[in-house]
């Protein structure tokens, strides 16, 4: 807003927007692509570390580092691993004490049997790595039939994008009874609160010392990773969306699973909704509840 060749001074244009003048002549400094360059390498390989060991920790992620030859502190992994949103799979005893504990909701599946499609989902966000630079995937699964209903690519880690990915999700395949989360940023929100109370979805949290209370959607980001991310490199984000959604479409339609018997997760999402002439209407499930 500050013009040098208005007919106000800089001095005065300066105290009328309650700016300091030396803000007016200080050129931002640029950041170094050495720096740069580095901060992306080793972001990509904790990652890769993460995924093949969920349960290394900081100091045993920087020992591996060290080893491989980055000259570098404890400090830089713990705040990378923050920006990535990367955290040590394994029981907290006092993940109860934090600071926006009245965001907290229950986790409602306890001893709960998941018996039909749409009953429970799952969300989570994950770092996706590019040859320059990286993005953030979020990804909403069905608990029974292990498809991936919705997703959304993002290059923040922020709440719109956990947001846009429910949206498509219930735009396709209608509202499940339950979304479980772990008590992220993202879903202790208000605008994701929000969200899920227009749409009458009750919301669930991950419990103390319940890491792997959301360990379904965890085992396919590690599928996605393993399969299709780490096998690839990616020039730009049209590339990796199209990637994702291919793997995402493979999956759910081609790919066998185990759980399931070896079917697909469309074949038993789908399956469930189809009733066979002889079928007893009264007890088929219902969507969700």
């Amino acid at each position: 807003m500050i013009q040098k060749k208005h007919e106000l001074s800089v001095r005065r244009q300066c105290e009328l927007l309650h700016v300091p003048r030396s803000a007016v002549y200080t050129e931002p400094k640029q950041p170094d692509p050495k720096m740069v360059e580095l901060r992306e390498n080793l972001m990509k390989r904790i990652d890769e570390i993460h995924t093949e060991r969920p349960a290394l920790g900081q100091r045993k992620i920087l020992k591996r580092l060290r080893k491989e030859g980055y000259t570098i502190g404890r400090k830089l992994v713990r705040r990378l691993m923050q920006e990535m949103g990367i955290h040590t799979v394994y029981p907290k005893e006092n993940l109860s004490k934090r600071n926006f504990k009245e965001a907290i909701v229950p986790y409602l599946l306890r001893n709960v049997s998941v018996q039909f499609p749409n009953q429970v989902w799952s969300i989570d966000i994950t770092y996706i790595r590019m040859e320059h630079g990286h993005m953030y995937l979020a990804a909403v699964i069905d608990w029974f039939s292990r498809k991936i209903v919705g997703w959304d690519l993002s290059d923040t880690l922020d709440t719109s994008s956990v947001i846009q990915a429910v949206r498509n999700a219930v735009e396709v395949y209608g509202t499940p009874g339950i979304l479980n989360s772990d008590q992220g940023s993202q879903f202790t929100s208000t605008e994701y609160k929000a969200l899920l109370k227009e749409l009458r979805i009750r919301q669930s949290m991950d419990g103390k010392s319940r890491w792997a209370d959301n360990i379904m959607i965890e085992r396919w980001f590690r599928s996605l990773k393993t399969e299709e991310i780490y096998i690839n490199e990616y020039h730009n984000p049209r590339e990796l969306r199209n990637a994702i959604q291919d793997y995402i479409h493979s999956y759910n339609t081609f790919r066998p699973h185990q759980a399931l018997d070896y079917a697909t997760p469309d074949e038993v999402y789908y399956a469930s909704f189809t009733a066979s002439p002889d079928a007893d209407l009264d007890s088929a499930p219902a969507a969700c509840y």
